[in-house]
């Protein structure tokens, strides 16, 4: 394990936010899209499920406010309900 206990999880091109408790989800985003431009990454995906859309909101208000994040659309080909962000 390395110093100081923490673990280094290495940055993806997708998210899956099902395991993250809705009243987390916007700082989860904000994080992740900042770890993942500094990574490079200039085009990510968030998979938010379907259903009422309450998490498709909660993602797209996130990605809306983020500095980082240029444009955003949903992913129509994603039988999961996914959003994907283009960063800067």
């Amino acid at each position: 394990m390395p110093e100081g206990g923490a673990v280094r999880i290495p940055i993806e091109r997708e998210l899956d936010l099902h395991a993250f408790a809705p009243r987390d989800i916007p700082n989860v985003v904000a994080d992740y899209i900042d770890a993942a431009a500094k990574e490079g990454l200039r085009e990510v995906r968030l998979i938010h499920g379907r259903g009422r859309g309450v998490q498709r909101g909660i993602v797209q208000a996130a990605l809306e406010r983020h500095p980082r994040v240029e444009e955003f659309w949903d992913d129509t080909a994603s039988h999961l309900g996914a959003t994907i962000a283009k960063l800067s």
